[in-house]
């Protein structure tokens, strides 16, 4: 692969990169008004934001679900940082 080829794969990746990155926020954003749903849900039940067995049960099924290249720890910290802005609109 000659360097111009290198360079225009590197363009074709990182539009499709880009394209994901964009679904992936709207699938975040989607996530955060359901997040805000529950949250409201909670304070009309008198309930607590944090509820650490069902972030639990979250984190370890994307780890089981997932199937690469992603390790389970990247998967974990990754479902970790998201549930903690979950977490923080609910409250």
């Amino acid at each position: 692969m000659g360097a111009d080829d290198a360079v225009a794969k590197l363009q074709s990746c990182r539009g499709r990169i880009d394209s994901l990155d964009g679904r992936i926020l709207e699938l975040l954003n989607e996530r955060a008004s359901i997040a805000l749903e529950i949250g409201a849900a909670k304070r009309e039940a008198g309930l607590p934001v944090v509820e650490l067995s069902r972030e639990k049960a979250v984190i370890a099924g994307a780890v089981s679900r997932s199937q690469g290249p992603l390790s389970p720890t990247a998967i974990e910290n990754i479902y970790t940082a998201i549930m903690l802005e979950m977490r923080r609109l609910q409250e």
